[in-house]
Parts: C-alpha cells; structure tokens; sequence
C-alpha cells in the first residue's frame, strides 16, 4: 500500500480582515445575526456567512 500524498493547507489571511486607521484598529464586515465574533466571507458578487447562512449581496 502506498502512502497518501500530504496537501499543503491554504492559511486563513486573518490579518487581511482587518485595517489600520490611525490607532484606531477596525474589523472589516461582521455578519449582524451572530455577532462581532464571525466575518462574513467576501465573494465575486456577495457577502456570506457560514456559520448562520446569512447573505448579502453586492
């Protein structure tokens, strides 16, 4: 039996969600159902939220 080839793990980019205003440190687009704990992930045409399925679109 042959050993299963490992794939290599695209990191989260965490950092790329937020922005540097002045001192002032600001989240980029937090899903409004379940807090200010998850980001909602930025698509071609639309804003999604894994976790509660919400949608906003462009």
């Amino acid at each position: 039996m042959a050993k299963k080839k490992v794939k290599n793990k695209i990191p989260s980019k965490k950092y790329a969600k937020y922005k540097l205003e002045g001192n002032k440190l600001t989240r980029a687009r937090l899903c409004p159902k379940c807090g200010p704990a998850v980001f909602l992930g930025e698509h071609k045409d639309r804003f999604y939220c894994g976790k509660c399925n919400y949608l906003e679109m462009k």
